[in-house]
């Protein structure tokens, strides 16, 4: 890795750093980070530049709806964390991720780091472990006092793209505990501020 590794807030003014780290097709299949801000249904009625606009609306509007990563000056990845709130499919009842306790879904102290993505040249080197702690510092700093995630517990490739909601290593490494098991190799974990 090259240069210095730091984590900024995705605000109006980073818009182009988002879009360096998305690339020209939108990240993981066009989806601009949209998987869990829509439904199935409104994902599918909607182009790969419509699910751009979309997110670049919600982060015209704020808070911001994740972190940018750089090393030096270069964007080189993005972690979704915010309350579970700004993320309403993430809280399906027919999701893995969905909450333990209904009413957490509304709490806006109950954070989630829902999606990851990492410039491919820069993948395996490490850098989700700092995304994560780059997201636990500013939920700490926001006042969440819980965070939750729901990893995969592996993949067959080490840079899979599937690798978008985090590997369970890399959540037990920051000290989350698993807190549900709804379905095989994808479990419910949290992390009390």
């Amino acid at each position: 890795m090259d240069g210095q590794f730091r984590a900024q807030p995705l605000t109006a003014d980073r818009w182009s750093d988002f879009e360096a780290v998305m690339g020209p097709h939108g990240a993981c299949y066009g989806c601009w980070c949209t998987h869990f801000r829509l439904s199935p249904s409104q994902r599918k009625g909607l182009a790969g530049s419509e699910k751009k606009d979309f997110m670049h609306r919600r982060v015209s509007v704020g808070p911001p709806a994740g972190l940018i990563g750089y090393l030096g000056d270069r964007p080189v990845g993005w972690v979704q964390v915010g309350p579970r709130a700004d993320v309403p499919n993430w809280n399906s009842p027919r999701t893995v991720s969905r909450p333990l306790e209904e009413r957490d879904a509304a709490d806006l102290a109950v954070w989630a780091v829902s999606c990851f993505f990492i410039v491919s040249e820069e993948r395996g080197k490490g850098l989700s472990h700092r995304m994560l702690d780059a997201a636990v510092a500013h939920a700490r700093v926001a006042a969440a006092r819980i965070i939750e995630a729901c990893p995969i517990e592996r993949t067959k490739q080490s840079k899979s793209v599937g690798l978008y909601v985090g590997s369970k290593r890399i959540f037990e490494a920051a000290e989350f505990v698993e807190v549900a098991a709804r379905k095989e190799g994808r479990p419910l974990m949290r992390l009390v501020l």
